[in-house]
């Protein structure tokens, strides 16, 4: 009898004592999403006005229609889309520009921090602090400086057997390339991941006469999965969305990324939906990289927090 009584004294007590914490659980469910419905409506709006008119675009904008697919709803705002902006060479030339980026920067940034991390170098915590130091300066305050220096620099150029070097880096795909390559954040990113992977696996390799490259690549790279995931999303989403460098340093059409398309719908008759319909399909392939990587992004950023 005694023991029926404390064993429900303690049921109680474990009772009360997680009551308090369901309005906490409630509360905290309803923050999430309301701050979901911040970032998801203004997508949700877009997508669907992309396939209304623009004038029942404007009719709707004071009722929940205009998160709703009601009314004339098409496909015309997108089929418009294609006769009023050469948008395939520029979603090509977005995805090339982004790809090449994206390779080149997992290469050189992830080097730049097994260097930091892993190799003898004197001086190295100095090294690190003056990059994590450019974090600080804004682009803008770069870009006329860099459009000066990029028209200096010199390339090589093939013309059949012939070698010749050319002036200027302007009105080409490399000027939206080689400038952002090398990126701070992602050499911090990589160095503090490489930090958590235990140093007894470099020294194990060592005595098996590994070098240093063969460490970075067989070991280390194959390890910071979640760290690459991230890199090549934060990578990915400056180059896809670049559009201040571009109208600095690009004049030729063939060459503009999909961010530069924008302006041709200012031009004439401004068409909302017309915009609306080539922002939805600039935006999909950032929203599906993103979806595909989510999980090791999370826990890239997660173990780099923990970490730092």
């Amino acid at each position: 009898m005694a023991t029926t009584t404390t064993t429900s004294a303690r049921a109680q007590s474990t009772a009360v004592g997680k009551r308090p914490r369901a309005p906490r659980h409630f509360l905290a469910t309803v923050a999430k999403t309301v701050l979901a419905l911040v970032f998801v409506l203004p997508i949700i709006f877009m997508f669907i006005s992309s396939l209304k008119p623009d004038s029942q675009i404007f009719a709707d904008l004071g009722s929940l229609k205009a998160f709703l697919p009601v009314g004339h709803i098409s496909f015309a705002n997108y089929t418009d889309v294609f006769s009023r902006v050469p948008i395939l060479q520029f979603l090509m030339n977005s995805v090339g520009i982004s790809a090449v980026t994206v390779i080149l920067g997992l290469l050189v940034n992830s080097l730049a921090a097994f260097a930091l991390s892993r190799m003898r170098i004197r001086g190295k915590r100095i090294i690190l602090t003056l990059i994590i130091a450019t974090l600080i300066v804004p682009f803008e305050t770069l870009a006329l400086p860099l459009v000066w220096w990029v028209n200096q620099l010199p390339w090589l150029q093939i013309n059949g057997f012939d070698l010749t070097f050319t002036h200027g880096w302007l009105d080409t795909y490399r000027v939206q390339i080689i400038p952002f390559i090398a990126n701070a954040f992602s050499v911090y990113l990589f160095h503090q991941y490489f930090d958590s992977i235990p140093k007894e696996l470099d020294e194990a390799a060592r005595m098996d006469g590994a070098g240093w490259f063969t460490i970075y690549r067989k070991i280390l790279m194959p390890l910071s999965g979640p760290a690459i995931a991230t890199v090549a999303i934060l990578t990915f989403l400056p180059a896809w969305n670049s559009y201040l460098w571009p109208i600095m340093v690009i004049q030729s059409e063939n060459l503009r990324p999909v961010m530069v398309g924008v302006e041709y719908f200012y031009q004439l008759n401004v068409a909302w939906g017309q915009i609306m319909a080539y922002t939805s399909m600039i935006t999909l392939p950032i929203l599906v990289l993103f979806i595909a990587f989510q999980r090791s992004f999370v826990n890239s950023i997660a173990s780099t927090g923990v970490k730092g």
